[in-house]
């Protein structure tokens, strides 16, 4: 019973574990990763590495999540092999990436991602192979090593185990099946140093904590807040990649609530985290039901677009803007698209918004006033506009989250089922009602709320 318990505590005062030189070795009857779930091709790409002589494991995500008794997305090689020996020896391969050299080996929409064993970086590395930033972030990352050193250079315990598909062992050099166990989220080595090197880790370790549902460990979670604004230095694109990953995964809600009570907004949605300070229920509110109404449409295996989460996300933030520039004497059409428009371009400073994804956000934010404007044949229109359906929903998802549109919504409902000589009627009653404004008082208590400890 005592051996249980303390195989169950972390290691002291939460420092990290101490660094395996050699692997503990999970015979296949301990665990529950099973040949038959594997993808045939990464098998494959694992067997011809080794019959060419060169060492090869399943690696990372995959084994951590059949550990789970979870379907691995895609399948992950490590390799003695350096990438250019991989290329050739698969036929369907390509190199690809400056800053860490991988290969990808396609077999049809499947592709089998091949990387070296990395080592920690020496200062006798060249730049070709290895260079950091003044903070320590690593801006090349091609400094190879051995199997061990490998392990030891990785970011977690639970992305650092090593599957053999020729004898079905499992090699752990780090206490991932320990941590896996006791469904911790733990970095290797260092945590300050650790999110120098690359404070996207940090970010990884809120998305994996939500999408696992395991807890951070005290001492991987307490730099956190302190090193946040590390992340300003990462590239725009990079950050918007990491966005969808954390917010489109199924847990967005879950995740939305980490990234908040470690303060990681601000780094990721800048003017969203202001809002918050300025008008903490009504943008909590609204950005969390967002984000729930899109883990139920992923749950069910509906589309999602990024462009509707992100509306939503930047939304609080518009009608400060809109009123700044009305008081600066500009009307309110020509405010409301100057300041959608501002707010959007420097959204894109911090996460880059593909075109694809910002029009269309763009259309959504344009067509709530629109919305308004009934009379006429505007109602009609207004239905048959493409952009309609998410206008539509974006109007009630800010209802739900308190906003005061004088029932618009539910006239839109009305209108929808309506026959044609009902909505005649409809549009005959609006008669000379006030419009819509869609204004919500805004509290200006600068004081940080309460962080949300569940994602009820």
């Amino acid at each position: 019973m005592i051996r249980k318990l303390l195989q169950k505590m972390p290691s002291p005062f939460g420092l990290p574990q101490r660094r395996r030189t050699t692997p503990s070795v999970i015979p296949a009857s301990q665990h529950q990763v099973r040949r038959e779930r594997l993808s045939r091709h990464a098998v494959s790409v694992v067997e011809k590495l080794q019959q060419a002589g060169y060492e090869a494991f399943l690696v990372g995500g995959c084994v951590r999540d059949l550990m789970l008794d979870i379907t691995p997305k895609d399948f992950d090689v490590a390799t003695s092999a350096t990438p250019e020996q991989v290329r050739a020896t698969f036929r369907n391969a390509r190199l690809i990436g400056r800053r860490f050299k991988l290969v990808h080996v396609h077999f049809g929409r499947e592709i089998i991602e091949v990387a070296t064993f990395r080592a920690n970086h020496e200062t006798q590395a060249s730049e070709e192979q290895s260079r950091q930033s003044e903070s320590g972030r690593l801006l090349r990352d091609n400094v190879y090593g051995t199997f061990e050193q490998d392990a030891q250079r990785r970011d977690f315990t639970i992305n650092a185990l090593y599957f053999d598909v020729s004898t079905g062992q499992i090699h752990d050099f780090a206490h991932g099946v320990h941590d896996i166990r006791n469904r911790l989220i733990r970095l290797i080595g260092h945590p300050e140093q650790r999110y120098q090197e690359d404070p996207v880790r940090m970010l990884r370790a809120i998305r994996f904590a939500a999408k696992l549902d395991f807890e951070i460990e005290p001492h991987t979670a307490a730099p956190i807040e302190e090193l946040a604004p590390l992340l300003h230095d990462i590239p725009a694109a990079r950050l918007f990649d990491e966005s969808l990953k954390l917010l489109m995964s199924g847990q967005g809600k879950a995740t939305f609530d980490l990234l908040y009570q470690f303060d990681l907004i601000a780094p990721l949605f800048p003017d969203t985290d202001e809002a918050i300070l300025e008008n903490p229920e009504y943008t909590l509110r609204l950005v969390r039901q967002a984000l729930d109404n899109t883990d139920a449409r992923i749950a069910q295996d509906k589309p999602v677009t990024p462009a509707f989460l992100f509306a939503a996300f930047l939304w609080p933030a518009l009608p400060a803007r809109v009123a700044a520039l009305e008081e600066q004497g500009i009307p309110p059409i020509p405010a409301y698209q100057q300041a959608a428009h501002e707010l959007l371009a420097e959204q894109c400073l911090h996460t880059a918004i593909p075109k694809r994804f910002s029009i269309p956000m763009r259309e959504i934010w344009d067509m709530q006033p629109r919305l308004e404007r009934r009379s006429g044949r505007r109602a009609d229109q207004l239905l048959e506009h493409p952009r309609f359906r998410a206008a539509y929903d974006f109007l009630l998802l800010r209802e739900e989250a308190g906003e005061q549109t004088d029932g618009l919504g539910r006239w839109w409902t009305l209108y929808q089922d309506a026959s044609a000589d009902q909505r005649r009627q409809m549009i005959r009653e609006l008669g000379d009602t006030p419009k819509s404004g869609g204004k919500r008082g805004r509290s200006r208590s600068r004081r940080k709320p309460h962080k949300p400890q569940s994602n009820d």
